[in-house]
Order: C-alpha cells, then sequence, then structure tokens
C-alpha cells in the first residue's frame, strides 16, 4: 500500500428522484478492479425520492426510534436505520427552502445496487460506500462515515496480531470503511457539488464478484453494547424514570458485587430507607431492580432482564 488516493469528478448535475447514479457517474471517470466508488448519502437519497415538503423537527419523530441527548438546538437521536445523528441525519442544505433530505431507505441495498450497475455496464469489479456526515464523541467537528457499503471489507481485524516489539494487540480493529469515507470527502469537498469520489490503493478490501459483505451496518454497535447509550443528562433522567423500556441502552446488567460497589460509591446502604429512592436510580442504570422491602425488612436486588 505505497500509495492511497482519492479522486472526486467534475461535471455532476443537480441529482432528482428517478436519475441514474451510475450513469451519471461512468462518463466522467475511468474506473478499474479494486477501486472503491464513495457516493454522498444525499445524491443517493435523492435518486431514490427521499425528498419530502416540511420542517426537519417536524418529521425528527419519525426517523427516531430515541433521542440520545438534546443540547439547545442540538437534538442527537438513534434512528430506525440503527445510526446516532444528530438530527436523525435529515438534511435541509442544498434543497430548496421547505424541503429536506432523509437519509436513504436502506443505504447498504442502496451500495449494494450501485456497485452491481457499475459491474454489468463495465465489468469492473469495484466497492461502493454510501457516506454521511457525523460527529464524534469528545471531538469537535465533524467527518464523513460509511453508512452504506458493498463489496468491501468494512473493517479490519488486528487483534491476535503482534507488533514490533512483541506486544499482542487486542481489541484493534480500523474501521476502513469509515476511513475511506474520510478520504473521500477530502476530495469531493462540502460546497463544490461533487457527489462521487473514486478510491485507489486498497484493492485489497475489495471482495470479490459476487461477494457484497455485511455492509456498513456490521459497524453499528447493537443497543446496550455503546458504553454512551444515552447523554450524560439524559443517563440520570432515564434512571430517575425507571421505566422497563429505557433500560436497555445502559448495557446488560453488572454483577452482584459490581452493583454492590457501585452502591457502596454512592454512598448508599439499603438498609437505609432515606436511601432507598437513589439506590433505585443507581440500580436500574447497573440493570438491576431494587424491590420493596418485606415485612422483616428485607431488601430484594434483582437483574432487570429477569
Amino acid at each position: 500500500m505505497p500509495e492511497v488516493s482519492a479522486y472526486a469528478p467534475e461535471g455532476v448535475p443537480d441529482v432528482a428522484a428517478g436519475d441514474d447514479l451510475v450513469g451519471l457517474l461512468l462518463p466522467l471517470v475511468d474506473l478499474a478492479d479494486g477501486e472503491i466508488v464513495a457516493v454522498t448519502s444525499k445524491v443517493v437519497a435523492k435518486a431514490e425520492g427521499r425528498v419530502v415538503r416540511g420542517e426537519r423537527d417536524d418529521l425528527l419523530p419519525q426517523e427516531t426510534v430515541r433521542v440520545v441527548a438534546r443540547r439547545g438546538t442540538t437534538t442527537i437521536v438513534r434512528t430506525r436505520h440503527g445510526l446516532t445523528l444528530a438530527a436523525g441525519g435529515i438534511d435541509a442544505s442544498n434543497v430548496a427552502r421547505g424541503w429536506v433530505v432523509l437519509l436513504p431507505e436502506d443505504s447498504d441495498g442502496s451500495a449494494r445496487r450501485v456497485r452491481a450497475d457499475i459491474a454489468a455496464r463495465t465489468g469492473r469489479n469495484v466497492g461502493v460506500v454510501v457516506t454521511d456526515t457525523a460527529g464524534r464523541a469528545w471531538r469537535e467537528g465533524q467527518t464523513d462515515i460509511a453508512i452504506g457499503a458493498a463489496g468491501l471489507r468494512v473493517a479490519e481485524e488486528y487483534a491476535g496480531r503482534v507488533d514490533a516489539h512483541g506486544n499482542e494487540l487486542e481489541v484493534t480493529a480500523p474501521a476502513v470503511a469509515d476511513e475511506i469515507a474520510g478520504l473521500a470527502e477530502l476530495a469531493q469537498g462540502k460546497l463544490s457539488g461533487r457527489p462521487f469520489a473514486v478510491v485507489r490503493g486498497r484493492a485489497d478490501l475489495v471482495l470479490p464478484p459476487g461477494e457484497d459483505g455485511p455492509g456498513a451496518a456490521a459497524l453499528v454497535r447493537p443497543e446496550g453494547v455503546d458504553m454512551f447509550g444515552y447523554g450524560a443528562r439524559e443517563a440520570v433522567l432515564r434512571a430517575a424514570r425507571g421505566a422497563p423500556a429505557d433500560a436497555a441502552p445502559f448495557g446488560v446488567p453488572v454483577t452482584l458485587p459490581e452493583l454492590r460497589r457501585a452502591l457502596e460509591d454512592a454512598g448508599l446502604r439499603l438498609d437505609e430507607p432515606r436511601h432507598l429512592p437513589a439506590a433505585r436510580i443507581v440500580a436500574f442504570a447497573h440493570g438491576w431492580r431494587v424491590d420493596e422491602p418485606t415485612r422483616d425488612g428485607d431488601i430484594g436486588l434483582r437483574p432487570l432482564t429477569t
């Protein structure tokens, strides 16, 4: 891998519902086997008729599974696609006033169709990523990520390999599909009207013809696995509410010794009646339920999943 490059061609017109994306791309590039085509989710969505009339705030509930966090005018949600995005990925830029662009219904499916169409028209075996812009926890700014992929290894697995010093790697797994999306965006820019990019130099990531791979959905952490299922304030409110439907983002129940340590760290005792309301909140956040005291004053603890 001596060189990796990205090229974003000019000359793509404004895309509308029903437009042939591959037909727009092919006159502008000369594709080769092993290259990776990146296309923005916005033009995919436009071609698929996902431009709708309305305001973003009004349409957000229909795209939302649950709210992760709210800060001022910003709402971060987990979408019905499984993605965690500000405003559910609904985009009001580069579209007529009063209209918005929703995410593609199935970005992995969109990537598969583009890949198959390219193969049918050119005979070339390429990978495809559908990209969108997202923020990152702990970091300012945004970068593009892959929300759809086909014919591509979306992550490399380094666990079990040994570095130059003999240290075994345990959890290193570069999300190469996201890295490709970020590289493509560097070539495309945000305001240049270049929705396609061709990434060269990573043919090792492209799968053989007929193999589409797991798609970008493989990069989405299942509910309850992410350590940050709620924003800091929202986590407190959800735990205080204690509704069973709110439990999943907190993850699987901790062990009983871990729960007891958490209660101790919070300065709470189950045998102290005035501590019970706060103890229930701490327990819920750790996947446990504090039962009402028995007639003998005993306090029961049980995992929320039982």
